[in-house]
Order: structure tokens, then C-alpha cells, then sequence
């Protein structure tokens, strides 16, 4: 079957309110553990996970950190507009904007649009002791994202800094509550570096350091890549077939050591959570598209959502498209890759990297639950029946999954 005939009312279940987590656990590696291999369905807690993980393992995870995207403005009139930074727009590299002083450009979405005809928001805000005038002002529109100059009359901070103190922690909105205090330290794994997602890599909430040093102790090999998740990981699937349903682009980084090590191990990859599990596949067709045009560029490198469903792009071992990356990354004397990927994947994609998954339960509908089935080869509902029947807790303050 072509994915794109796959119809997302074959991927609904019933979750009721109750059995989706509104807060994590106190202590975030005592959540419960379902693990799945060949058909078997079994469970533990998920401190336990080092004893399940294969002793040749690689284990991959996402530093990305979420950032305080939500900014707050009200109006003379009363009226309140939310302006959410999705990604930057000037200049369009997530390390510089954060270090930019006085101005920069996001692409945005706004609530309560209509209520923001023209003209500038601003607020005041106290960052280190002092008041600063924060203003947005709409520049150009496109769909239902628009671009937003934040300007802000201090020069002598960064955007970094006046995000941390003006911002709101975007938790999900199914959640159907306000951001609390709390959220700031469990919605962030303990391993997150890099600003710039406005979702949670969420299958990493559940690890502590101890679990880590455990995974260490027994000689199991980690790496870090970086995707920023962006709004789309919570866009619901509305066409009938999924080929009406457009993927939003992530950013994505992997360092040149990072890709040697993933080549080194290759069969024996292991994805923490399923944004992991979109940049480590999107390597391959990197490879692909290096393979077909050797002097692409980085605009060049990013992966079209439908790619891997065309026989001819398929053709590559994993270990030769790995090596067509390395090949590039030294022909630039870049050491690290930075690209961007659109990536779907769903019932008929073939992994090409990925051999184990660790990861949450996903909304109904969603094309998380697609990734979920097309590694499972279907069998996804037993496993969600499982978890439903045995008091799991679902979503991204809920339990996890190991998935071989």
C-alpha cells in the first residue's frame, strides 16, 4: 500500500482525560516501563532499563532545550495576544539569534490575531533590576505564521536573556492547564544543551543521572544529536489520507564524531524518543541526496517529507550513505553537519539506522503513532492496549516504552 493512501482513522484509540499524565511522576525514573521485542509485551519500572538494553547498544539521544517561546502582550484596550517564536527568521540560525542585542526576527503564530490589526505590542519587563521595554511588531504574513520583529531599548542584553525573562515554558496543550513553576526544571531532560525547541524531546524526561551512569557502568555506548521540535509535533493529522498532511521542517545538527560512531554501530542503534528517531533516518537520505549531488548545500540537504518512499532513493547501504556525509563534512573542514529535515514516517517506511526505540505514548491520529506502527510492522495496538489495561499514563508527562 502507498503510505500516503494510509488513513489516520485507522490510527485511533479511545484515551480518556484521566490516563493522560497532567504532571510527571515526583521522581521521573519510577515511571512504569512497558517493553515490547518480537511480539512480546511485558513491563517493569523505568530505572530498570539498563538491564533490557543490549550490551552492544548505542544509545542516541536529542540535547535540544526548550525554550520560554510563549511572549505575553495586552493591549490599551485589554485585549491579550500571544506571540509564539517558533523559529528564527533574522538571522536564521538558532545560536546567533540568541546572542543578537536589540533586535531580532522570529517566525511566529499569534493567538488572538484579530485583536492585533496594526501597530506595535509592547511590555515592560524587570530583568536584572531593571525595566525594560520589550515591543513585537508584525512584519510580513504567510498562512498562519507570521514574521515578528522583537525589539527591546537595552542593549547590553541578549535575546537569550530577555526570552528567559519575559518568555512562557510552551507546554503541550493538551495539558489544559497553565505553565506552572515546576515545569521549568520536569519539562527539560537532564541532559538538554541547545535552545531552541519549543516541545520536549518527552521520551528523555524519564532519564535521571543515576539511570545514565548506569547505562555507563555496563559499558553501553551514548551520543547527542540535536532537533529543535517545533509546534507540528502537536499538529493533528485533519485530511482523511496522511498525503494531505503537511510535516513542519526541524532543524537538525549532528557532529562529524557523533556520525563516525553511529557508522561504527551501525545495527545496534538504540533512538531515545522519536525525534531522535527522525534526524538518525534522515541521515540516510543526506547520504542519499550527497550521493546524487556530492557540492549540495546545506539548503540542498534538507529531506523532503515523501523521499523515502521512492524506490530509486533507497538504493544506498546505510553504511555508504553515513559515508557520503563524512565525505562532504571533509571536504568542507565542517565538524558538524547542519541541515534540516521534513521526514514522515509511517507504515511501509523501511529503518535504516534505527534498531530499538525508547519512547512515550502518543496522541490518537498523530504522526507519532504512524512512526510507532511502522517500527512495530503494524502491531501497535496490542502495545496501546496493553497500556491502556495495565494503568499506564499517557502522553509527555506519562510512562515510557522499549521497543526492540
Amino acid at each position: 500500500m502507498n503510505p500516503k493512501e494510509i488513513r489516520i482513522e485507522e490510527y485511533d484509540y479511545a484515551l480518556p482525560d484521566e490516563r493522560i499524565a497532567k504532571f510527571p511522576l515526583a521522581k521521573r525514573d519510577e515511571s512504569k516501563l512497558l517493553l515490547y521485542k518480537e511480539g512480546e509485551i511485558g513491563e517493569t519500572v523505568f530505572k530498570h532499563l539498563p538491564d533490557y538494553l543490549p550490551q552492544e547498544a548505542l544509545m542516541v539521544f536529542n540535547n535540544t532545550r526548550v525554550i520560554q517561546a510563549r511572549l505575553l502582550f495586552q493591549k490599551q484596550t485589554g485585549a491579550r495576544i500571544e506571540v509564539f517564536c517558533l523559529e528564527p527568521h533574522t538571522p536564521h540560525d538558532y545560536a546567533l539569534i540568541f546572542q543578537q542585542t536589540e533586535r531580532c526576527r522570529w517566525t511566529c503564530l499569534i493567538g488572538n490575531l484579530k485583536k492585533w490589526k496594526e501597530g506595535k505590542l509592547e511590555r515592560m519587563i524587570p530583568i536584572k533590576g531593571k525595566e525594560v521595554k520589550l515591543t513585537a511588531e508584525r512584519i510580513s504574513s504567510r498562512g498562519d505564521s507570521h514574521v515578528v520583529e522583537l525589539a527591546w531599548d537595552d542593549a547590553s542584553l541578549t535575546f537569550a536573556e530577555v526570552l528567559d525573562a519575559a518568555g512562557v515554558l510552551p507546554i503541550p496543550p493538551y495539558l489544559h492547564r497553565e505553565t506552572e513553576k515546576s515545569d521549568l526544571q520536569t519539562y527539560q531532560t537532564v541532559y538538554s544543551k541547545i535552545k531552541g525547541s519549543v516541545a520536549a524531546p518527552t521520551a528523555g524526561l524519564h532519564f535521571t543521572p543515576e539511570v545514565l551512569t548506569d547505562i555507563d557502568t555496563r559499558g553501553i555506548e551514548r551520543e547527542e544529536v540535536t532537533l529543535h521540535v517545533g509546534a507540528g509535533t502537536f499538529k493533528p493529522v485533519k485530511s482523511e489520507t496522511i498525503e494531505g498532511h503537511e510535516m513542519h521542517t526541524e532543524f537538525i545538527s549532528v557532529r562529524k564524531s557523533t556520525i563516525e560512531h553511529i557508522r561504527r554501530k551501525l545495527g545496534h542503534v538504540i533512538a531515545v524518543g522519536t525525534t531522535s528517531v527522525r534526524t538518525l533516518e534522515s541521515l540516510y537520505y543526506i547520504g542519499v541526496l550527497l550521493d546524487k549531488n556530492p557540492n549540495a548545500t546545506s539548503e540542498e540537504l534538507v529531506v523532503p517529507q515523501w523521499m523515502p518512499y521512492e524506490e530509486t532513493n533507497n538504493r544506498l547501504s546505510a553504511d555508504d550513505a553515513l559515508s557520503r556525509i563524512l565525505d562532504y563534512l571533509e571536504r568542507h573542514g565542517a565538524e558538524q553537519l547542519v541541515t534540516a529535515t521534513q521526514i514522515i514516517i509511517a507504515p511501509g517506511y523501511t529503518f535504516k539506522v534505527v534498531r530499538g526505540i525508547v519512547t512515550n505514548f502518543h496522541q490518537p491520529k498523530s504522526t507519532l503513532l504512524l512512526l510507532i506502527s511502522a517500527f512495530v510492522k503494524g502491531n501497535w495496538r496490542p502495545i496501546y492496549d496493553y497500556a491502556l489495561g495495565h494503568e499506564f499514563r499517557f502522553l509527555s508527562y506519562g510512562d515510557s516504552s522499549l521497543l526492540l
